[in-house]
């Protein structure tokens, strides 16, 4: 899922079932409705602050092997574990650091690709809008260097939603417009749909039986 700061992102986990989540806060800015507190701590087991990737990664494998309650895992968001290794990296000199940027962010996703089948990774990012070579503008996810944009990160997702808030109703975009929005043929008949992440996976569920 992506979207612009402010379009919806974090909101739309309200409705997931915390016994049943895991919310990793790479933002560390918390969750954005009254009450999330008491539905996911440290207590719970449900919710973490970290942007290390190699601490993710070791986490969802975790989850992945002994978790066997959790169903859905959130990554909130890509681009704050990017911006927060490129920063680990600014004393490292040449294009290498960028390859390895490049390949800590892809090795995170493809890795969630292993993991089983009854549990569901989603990443959340900020997206840029830029005027693309024919002067459209065109949306996407905002990646930190060259490298990851060639490379593009939606390439490995059957399913990308673009959060939006249009005259004071918070959607996701569905298929493309202008952005690499995608999901799978026949799943989404609607452009829009509700901001609502626990009807995005049922749906999604529901689809793949």
């Amino acid at each position: 899922m992506a979207g612009e700061s402010g379009s919806g992102k974090t909101t739309s986990l309200r409705n997931l079932d915390p016994k049943n989540t895991f919310i990793i806060d790479a933002d560390r800015k918390g969750l954005s409705w009254k009450g999330w507190k008491s539905q996911y701590n440290s207590e719970a087991k449900n919710y973490i602050q970290t942007s290390d990737v190699d601490k993710i990664r070791t986490l969802l494998k975790s989850i992945n092997e002994k978790a066997q309650h959790i169903k859905t895992v959130v990554v909130d968001t890509l681009n704050t574990i990017m911006v927060d290794d490129e920063v680990k990296r600014m004393k490292e000199k040449g294009y290498d650091k960028w390859i390895d940027l490049a390949q800590c962010v892809w090795e995170l996703v493809s890795e969630a690709h292993l993991l089983r089948d009854d549990l569901t990774v989603v990443f959340m990012a900020h997206t840029q809008t830029e005027r693309d070579d024919s002067g459209y503008y065109f949306t996407r996810i905002k990646t930190s260097g060259r490298k990851l944009e060639k490379i593009c990160l939606e390439s490995k997702f059957t399913t990308v939603l673009i959060a939006k808030c249009i005259d004071g109703r918070y959607i996701f975009e569905t298929r493309a417009k202008n952005s690499t929005a995608k999901s799978p043929m026949g799943c989404f008949d609607e452009f829009e749909i509700d901001n609502d992440l626990a009807k995005v996976i049922q749906r999604l569920e529901e689809y793949e039986k």
